[in-house]
């Protein structure tokens, strides 16, 4: 497999490792969610300083308002931290 779906692999992977802890297998409820939050993005978490934001955070990630992340919802959030660690390192290439 090429890089890019060996990423793409483990994107699935990963959500599917903590979906599958509670309830519905393909949705993530709010507490498998702040798991996978707080063991696969430690250095983004570690930027929260209270609860209320990492609440905020999750609460935007429900568009669809049934108290869990489906796969849709959580590849949208994977597709805005992306589009943002690009700009990031985009305006930042030259240090």
């Amino acid at each position: 497999m090429s890089d890019l779906e060996t990423c793409l692999g483990t994107i699935i992977d990963t959500f599917h490792k903590y979906s599958s802890k509670e309830g519905d297998k393909y949705k993530l409820k709010k507490s498998e969610l702040k798991d996978l939050l707080m063991h696969e993005f430690p250095t983004l978490t570690e930027q929260v300083k209270d609860q209320a934001t990492m609440d905020s955070l999750m609460e935007s990630l429900d568009t669809d308002g049934d108290s869990e992340c489906d796969f849709q919802e959580f590849m949208t959030f994977i597709t805005m931290v992306t589009i943002c660690c690009h700009e990031f390192f985009e305006h930042h290439e030259d240090e």
